[in-house]
């Protein structure tokens, strides 16, 4: 199974399980069952993901060239994932003897990601957009595998870099969130403004 693929098995299955304990239920004044109070992170999740930038095909190729990632058009190097309520719609690229990047919009929130507490956890502003960065692998350090997740109307564009040391011999000797923050600098900018 591939990094990306996995870890968003993971990131999935943790997400799906707090988006249904926000339609948990609790007891109202007379004793009959009402819907549980939910804090202002714990929105309901949009019925698809963002519409506002598609990342198979608004990433220029001199963005993609200038970073050496390159794909395929087979059916593995699109990202339709869908878990539950949470979806994904992208592309995974690759950079020959390096690292992976799977590009995709999601209709998880930066609040959704952030109410998981994933080690790692930070915060920065792109193109004054909030990015979250966060470990959600078993690699807690981020060396290896880093998620980054830029906020849009509706959720948000989400970076996934593997880079295994094992498999990545012209990257490996960088971190994988400090090549996701060189990445989402030429990308979320692209995204339109409003999006």
């Amino acid at each position: 199974m591939k990094v990306g693929v996995a870890m968003r098995a993971v990131t999935g299955a943790t997400l799906l399980a707090a988006v249904l304990a926000v339609a948990g239920c609790s007891t109202t004044s007379d004793g009959t069952a009402g819907p549980a109070s939910t804090s202002a992170a714990e929105h309901s999740i949009a019925e698809d993901v963002p519409s506002g930038f598609k990342p198979c095909t608004d990433i220029p190729q001199a963005v993609l060239d200038s970073e050496g990632l390159h794909r395929n058009d087979s059916p593995t190097s699109r990202d339709e994932t869908t878990r539950g309520k949470v979806k994904w719609r992208g592309c995974r690229w690759v950079v020959s003897d390096g690292y992976t990047a799977t590009i995709s919009a999601t209709n998880l929130t930066l609040a959704m990601v952030r109410d998981k507490h994933f080690p790692g956890e930070r915060e920065i502003t792109i193109n004054d957009r909030s990015v979250l960065i966060t470990h959600q692998a078993a690699d807690t350090t981020g060396r290896e595998n880093c998620v980054l997740n830029a906020q849009m109307q509706g959720g948000s564009l989400e970076l996934t870099i593997g880079n295994p040391s094992g498999t990545s011999p012209k990257t490996r000797h960088l971190n994988a969130c400090d090549i996701g923050q060189t990445l989402a600098g030429k990308v979320v900018p692209l995204i339109p403004v409003g999006a």
